[in-house]
């Protein structure tokens, strides 16, 4: 698989007018709107349960809560195929999750681990359920209004920042909470802030499609799955595949239990929310705001050598951290490092996704393509738990650092380093037409 079009170099000018267009602010707002509840479910749920003496072990099957991030592809067609109101296809379901996950997210704190176990696993999977819907339909939205390859890695790039932005919030403001408040009240100012993307579905338009909405279920089902096969041979789109699943491997095998691990070291639920919260967040958009200018610059593909490289580099600094303790400066550079190569590697691979999308199957690709790249996450999370209590928090980042290689070696077949790229080209082998409207 190839970058089309030639190998002009985009001018700063080009990139800086994509950068202020309209639909970039929309894809901001879709970011955050997206990446708040991960981080709750992700971050600020574990570390409760944590410190409500709740084991590794069980911590790590837990997070199997996010299974619904890996299988929604199995209800993208029922998204594809049916509004829910006169808000159209993809705005009245943006509008339902937004109502359903503030109400599972404020409910959290009501409940403890040590009575209702079974509850707040419940509550969870809910919350995972409809984000993960949320999830297919921005997903949509966002790749229905950005035409081409220049415009996917910025606004891919704006949305996955604004995602990072959100986990400040349960990340860095829920753990500063956490020492000072009640659970009950921290979750319900988690949910107060989720009830900012209640006005997108309210604010931007409708897009307009490539191709008119599946005339049945069916039609909504078989046909991105035979449009993604006939448009490559069948080996070459399993190798498409698999990278998806495999780039981001060892990066988040290593992340998946980080405030665990940081809370192991010795270290303050107030220094976590400020330090590694916060330079992970600034770290992380720091990363991904070089990324977009890199990928606009050089493309998809030679970004993803560049970065998977950087990726593996900035794991074995959790190795350092790891051997020296409860040390702030180093837990600062460590996370530094780690989470500008984070950036990096997520706006390539957000881009190279969106890519391997077709307008004309937009909602049902992308949630097949977003699954498979979070498996590994969701697997990590699931396992590591185990792993660890098995050889300790030092080996497994070795065992994290070599995790990273499959993905890597199969950029030789599916990211080619000297393929052409152009700034302007269309992607996906679209025309142009549906031009999204926000």
């Amino acid at each position: 698989m190839t970058d089309r079009g030639d190998s002009a170099t985009p001018a700063t000018g080009s990139i800086l007018r994509l950068l202020m267009h309209r639909r970039m602010m929309i894809c901001l707002a879709t970011g955050f709107a997206s990446g708040l509840p991960l981080y709750v479910v992700l971050q600020l749920v574990p570390a409760w349960l944590r410190l409500e003496g709740v084991s590794l072990t069980a911590i790590g099957f837990f997070t199997a809560v996010q299974y619904p991030y890996v299988i929604k592809f199995l209800w993208a067609p029922l998204v594809e195929r049916y509004p829910l109101s006169a808000l159209g296809r993809r705005r009245s379901w943006m509008l339902l999750t937004q109502v359903g996950l503030i109400f599972c997210i404020g409910s959290l704190g009501f409940w403890r681990p040590q009575d209702a176990m079974s509850t707040i696993v419940l509550i969870s999977v809910g919350l995972a359920l409809f984000s993960a819907t949320q999830d297919i339909v921005l997903d949509a939205y966002r790749r229905e209004i950005l035409q081409t390859d220049g415009e996917l890695a910025m606004g891919n790039t704006l949305h996955v920042q604004a995602y990072r932005v959100a986990g400040l919030v349960p990340g860095t403001l829920g753990m500063i909470l956490a020492g000072s408040i009640g659970w009950d009240l921290n979750f319900m100012i988690m949910a107060a802030f989720m009830s900012v993307g209640l006005a997108l579905p309210l604010l931007v338009g409708e897009p307009k499609s490539a191709a008119p909405p599946p005339q049945s279920l069916w039609q909504a089902t078989v046909i991105p799955f035979q449009e993604f096969f006939q448009r490559r041979a069948l080996g070459p789109a399993l190798a498409v595949l698999a990278f998806m699943v495999l780039y981001k491997l060892g990066d988040n095998m290593a992340t998946a239990l980080v405030t665990p691990f940081y809370l192991d070291m010795g270290f303050s639920t107030e220094t976590i929310g400020v330090v590694a919260k916060g330079v992970s967040l600034w770290a992380v958009i720091i990363g991904g705001v070089i990324g977009a200018f890199v990928v606009a610059r050089i493309g998809i593909n030679r970004s993803l050598w560049t970065f998977g490289v950087v990726q593996m580099i900035t794991i074995l600094g959790f190795v350092w951290l790891s051997q020296a303790g409860a040390d702030v400066w180093v837990l600062g550079v460590v996370i530094a490092g780690e989470y500008i190569g984070v950036g990096l590697g997520t706006t390539a691979s957000v881009a190279f996704i969106a890519r391997e999308t077709s307008r004309l199957a937009v909602a049902t690709q992308f949630a097949m393509f977003t699954a498979l790249a979070s498996l590994p996450r969701v697997v990590a999370a699931s396992f590591s738990g185990l792993i660890v209590d098995s050889i300790g928090w030092t080996e497994f980042f070795y065992f994290s650092t070599l995790l990273a290689i499959p993905g890597m070696l199969l950029l030789f077949w599916v990211a080619p380093f000297y393929a052409p790229y152009n700034l302007q080209q269309d992607s996906a082998g679209n025309n142009g037409e549906g031009q999204g409207q926000g």
